[in-house]
Formats: structure tokens, sequence, C-alpha cells
């Protein structure tokens, strides 16, 4: 309620206080007389005690008087900090506004919070509204005097008679205040009816015992992170209460969960680093601010990522007429998005049943749908268990590999000969790892090494591997097998600042001359960062390890810079010998061509994927200096190798 300045003072000694005889019952205090308003229309302030119950019932009066000090600002700094005001709604405040409103068979109920100039409110039942002005708002005055307030008739009492509740036709009213640890008022638990009534005791503890509730709820979601700070709304935690609070109420019906994912990481990265990461809250802010509007104050939005935001579908909805409704919603969002030009958005849905499925499960799988969803500005993607199960397959085996780094006996090392055409002889082979996973067996390298590239495990993997093809030659030449291993690296191995006195070290610990070694970069690796590669490949060269550029013709290498880069041999991937059948057609002449340009530039030519003796004739024909591939050999355990 707003404050509103009396021509008296409670000091001015003029107060009436008139009890009605009809609203006085039994066991009333009326010496107990505190309100902590600035200002308040002069009632009879009247206790009634019932156990634990406090009643404050209000009956009209013509004076007013004030009382001085009231901490407002202090009080509404409270109520900001637990940032509360224009968040969604939330089940687990909804439940108990249902029962309020069931315990005391009235038609409106609400969580209503008492900001600067209105009531807004948290939870409803029974109104489309969000809020009202707080000028003669009763909630305000439970949120200033922090006591539970009874008007059994609003029409009799011309203070509230001409307020918003009173024109609305709102006769009844009852609120339990909703008390910080402090002892700042926040607002109130309240029920309303169309009728004159009395409240029974029973159902003023209820009220009572409600409003702690909600306080309990509120102090959990401040002290447990359930509103995230920047967009307002809800977290992760709140959403899978929320929906354990569904299933129970709710069981066994359909709904879609759906997650829109603002932007990439790279492009968060990027707008932060440009414009600071007050620019990315600012996103956020926006995108919610917009979800709000298309979802409407009936229902909730969460903040579940970073740059993640979800919310539920409505009961009863046809899937494809509401996927359809997402897109068309959020390409109107999208085009009045302040950062559409540098930002993916990409949407995931998941249909699920309430009760069967754990939240984050649910949450899980949108949000896997989302990042199948990447593939265009905007999409929508609807939950493929197919690709969940392979991204899960992923994920556990990253996991897996770490132990595999420190086990003894999942990885080893085969090795495919390297056969020179002219002679016949094997002149050196390539060092290939393996893995041996002690549930799922042997596992492709084509599956987990792309894996292990993008992450920091990339460095020790390729370490263990050049530790083990070292070894694999010192122990060559103690026997007189000597032959040249090839090792391959990723274009994360370039980064390591380190990585050529760590070759350089590994070779003079084992006695062994830097040609022994091969390293292998694929054009791709080469050209994410080609300067850097550059200085590197540089370095390997004038430590006297020889280079390989592995898989050309796949990658997306500039001639400028191959010409530029000091590296011996060029081998030829797979794609283009496998159908060199005869020297004629397509592959002929882009393999012709790839050898021709290699010796140009003072490459030796190495083939990969030579399977049969055809393609075989035709590489040596056109002088191709060596070849691997089934043909010669598969690749070969160390014992095999060797013999």
């Amino acid at each position: 309620m707003a404050a509103r300045r009396s021509p008296r003072s409670a000091q001015d000694g003029d107060v009436s206080l008139r009890r009605q005889s009809k609203v006085v019952p039994a066991g009333f205090d009326p010496s107990n007389q505190a309100c902590r308003s600035d200002t308040v229309p002069s009632k009879t302030l009247l206790w009634r005690r019932n156990k634990t119950v406090k009643v404050l019932i209000l009956s009209w009066c013509r004076k007013e008087y004030r009382v001085p000090d009231y901490p407002e600002e202090a009080r509404l700094d409270a109520l900001y900090q637990l940032k509360l005001l224009d968040t969604s709604p939330l089940e687990s405040f909804d439940r108990i506004t249902r029962m309020a409103s069931q315990i005391f068979g009235l038609p409106v109920a609400a969580v209503s919070l008492t900001d600067r100039d209105r009531q807004w409110f948290k939870s409803r039942v029974g109104v489309d509204h969000t809020s009202i002005p707080r000028d003669r708002a009763p909630c305000a005055q439970v949120a200033e005097s922090s006591t539970l307030l009874v008007i059994e008739d609003l029409h009799a009492d011309p203070y509230y008679a001409d307020s918003v509740l009173g024109r609305a036709g709102t006769r009844f009213y009852a609120g339990a205040p909703l008390i910080t640890s402090n002892g700042y008022g926040l607002g109130a638990l309240c029920v309303l009816g169309t009728e004159p009534r009395h409240a029974t005791p029973a159902e003023l503890a209820a009220l009572v015992d409600l409003a702690a509730m909600v306080m309990a709820q509120i102090e959990l979601q401040h002290a447990f992170g359930h509103v995230n700070p920047i967009s307002g709304l809800p977290t992760r935690s709140q959403f899978r209460d929320d929906l354990v609070d569904l299933a129970r109420d709710h069981p066994g019906e359909q709904r879609l969960a759906v997650v829109v994912d603002l932007a990439r990481d790279d492009q968060i990265s990027r707008i932060t680093r440009v414009l600071g990461g007050a620019r990315v809250d600012e996103m956020i802010r926006e995108a919610t601010r917009s979800l709000l509007d298309v979802l409407k104050p009936t229902r909730s939005a969460y903040h579940v990522g970073p740059a993640q935001l979800a919310f539920l579908s409505p009961p009863g909805i046809e899937q494809t007429a509401y996927l359809k409704s997402l897109q068309s919603e959020f390409e109107v969002i999208r085009a009045s998005s302040s950062v559409r030009f540098v930002t993916n958005v990409a949407i995931g849905v998941r249909p699920f049943i309430l009760g069967e499925m754990p939240a984050d499960d649910v949450l899980r799988g949108a949000a896997s749908a989302a990042q199948d969803a990447r593939g265009a500005d905007g999409a929508i993607a609807l939950y493929s268990s197919s690709s969940d199960t392979a991204h899960q397959r992923q994920y556990s085996l990253l996991r897996d590999f770490g132990m595999a780094l420190e086990a003894s006996d999942q990885l080893r090392l085969v090795y495919q000969p390297r056969i020179d055409l002219e002679t016949g002889q094997c002149v050196g082979a390539e060092a290939l790892l393996r893995w041996r996973h002690p549930r799922l067996g042997d596992v492709s390298p084509a599956e987990f090494i792309p894996i292990i590239e993008q992450t920091s495990l990339a460095r020790q993997t390729t370490q263990w591997v050049i530790d083990e093809a070292m070894d694999q030659l010192a122990s060559g030449e103690k026997t007189g097998d000597a032959v040249t291993l090839s090792v391959n690296i990723s274009a994360a191995n370039l980064g390591e600042a380190d990585l050529v006195e760590r070759l350089q070290l590994g070779l003079l610990k084992r006695g062994l001359r830097p040609d022994q070694l091969e390293i292998e970069l694929t054009e791709s690796a080469i050209m994410d960062q080609p300067d850097k590669a550059m200085a590197v490949l540089h370095a390997l060269d004038a430590a006297g390890i020889r280079l390989a550029i592995d898989d050309f013709g796949t990658g997306h290498s500039s001639l400028a810079y191959l010409q530029q880069l000091p590296a011996r041999v060029l081998k030829i991937d797979q794609a283009f010998i496998r159908n060199l059948i005869e020297p004629s057609g397509p592959d002929f002449v882009l393999v012709e061509t790839m050898i021709g340009l290699a010796h140009r530039l003072g490459y030796l030519v190495v083939a990969e994927g030579v399977e049969t003796a055809e393609a075989a004739a035709i590489l040596t024909e056109l002088a191709c200096e060596e070849a691997q591939g089934f043909l010669f050999a598969r690749p070969m355990e160390t014992e095999n190798f060797i013999a």
C-alpha cells in the first residue's frame, strides 16, 4: 500500500479506536498494537491468539496514525537481492497457492510480492494479470506490518472499498506474511473471495504454515542457486524439481522439452573477447525477454546452461504442429535479435512422458537435439536416440581413454610396412595406435582418434606413441633390423612449444639418429594454423627429423604453402588409389598429376591403400617410389613385424 501522509500522528492523542462488536472475538488484546507502516488508516487493531496464529482484523474508523522510521528501503533491498520479481512461474510455488485456494474454498489465491509501486504475483490462481498497483493493496499492509491480516468485508471499509480489489468485486481477504530471516516482509500469501466471510482458526493456521513453505522455497532458491542472476530465470535445479512435481501431479502425461541454444561456444568467446562479458549477459537477458513474451505469464522458462534456455510444451499438443509453431515463433524472435549476425541459434526438442524419465535425461536429450540442429541457423531438431547413443559412446570412450593411457595392457602399436615399389623391399613402416577396451574389445582408431585430438589428451597420446615407436627403433638397432618408423601427430601437437625438444631428447636417450624417425601431418593440420605449423616444421627439419605430408589430396592446402614446406615425403590418400585399376580415367589422371607435381617440388611419393597388383603396377609405371596397403601387408603386431 502506498504511504499516505496523515494530518495528525499517533502522538496527537486523537486516535479513535472504535470496536465493532460483530468482529471482536473473545481473547483480543487491544493493548498490543504494533504496526510498522509509515502511515496506515486508523483502524481497530485487534490481536487474537489461537495457539500460533496472530490475526489482525480491520474494522473501519475515521482517523489515521503514523508509525515513524519504517525501513522501507531496507525491505525493498532484501526483496531485490532475492531476484524474484518478474521471474517465471514455478510449479513449486503454484502447488502451495493451489493448496491455499482449496483449503479456504476460494477462487483466488496468490503469492504476492510488494515492490515499490506494485504487488507482483510470483504465483496465482484464479487471476490472469501478474500485478496490481501497491496503493491500497492489502498485501502491502501485510508486508509492512509482517502480520497476518484478515479483512472480512472490503466493502465495509471505506479505505479498501475503493481499492483495485474492492472495485473488482473482492469482499474477503486473508494474507499471511512472507518474512525473511532478517525480519523483512516481502509480501503475502493471500486468498480472496467475492463474498464476505469469517476465517476459522484452522484455516488461518494453515495459511501461516503455507506462507512458511513459500518462504522456505524462496530461501532454498536463493541459497542453492535456483534463480540465475543474469536472466532471472529459474535454473537447472529448479527445472529438475518442477519436473518431479509435474510427474507426481500428472503421471503419464506426454510433454515436449525444448532447449534453445543461443550461440556456439566459439561465438560466445568471440563476443566476450571483443565486447566483454557484459554483452553476452545482455544477449541472454534479451533472449529471455523475447522467450517470456512468447510463452506468456502462465508458462515457465529456465536457464539451464551458459547460453541455453529451456521450457516445456503445454499438455495435449500435436507434435508436428507444435514444431512448426516453434519454428515460426523463433524466426520472429531471431529477426529482432541484436546479435543475429554473429550468433547461430539451435533448438532441440525431446518428447517424453512425465514420470518415466529422470529430469536430467530429459534436459540432456533436448540439449543433444539442439547440437544436432547446429547444421543451420535457427534449425529445430527432434531428439534422435541413435544420435544420442553415438554421443554417449563418444563421451564414454573419451573418459575411458584417459585410463587406458595409464594402463599397461590396453594400448599398443601395430606396424604397416612401406614397400619400395622398384625393389619390393620393406624400407620402413607406419606406427599405428590400437586400443583394446576391457569391455568393448577392439575400438577402431577411426572412432577414437578424432575424439582424442580435440582434447587435452592429444599431447599424452602422441607422447605415448612416440615413446613406443622409439623403443621399437632402439630394439631394432640392437637386433640389426633397423628401419625408419613414421608417427602421426595432430594439429593440437603443433601448438606444443616443447614438441621438438621432446623428440630430440627421446632420440638422444635411446641413441637413435634423427633420420630414423619420420613425423606425419595431414594437410588440414598444417593449414589449421599455417604460420605456427611452418615454424614447428622448420624446427623439426633443422633437427634432422624427416617430415611427411599425410593423406594428400583430401585437405585444403595451398600450393603456395606446399612449396614452402620442409617436408621430404608426400603420401597420396587411399581414396585416389582404391579405384586405380587401369591407366585411364579420372582417378588415373589425378594420381598422375599429383605424382608429377610432387616430384617437381622435390618430394618422395608414397601411395597409401594399395590393395591390387594393377594399382601397384600403374604406380610403378608413374615412378611412385613407395607404397603401403593390404596388397603388401596388413598392420602387423610387433612380433610379426620383427620376424
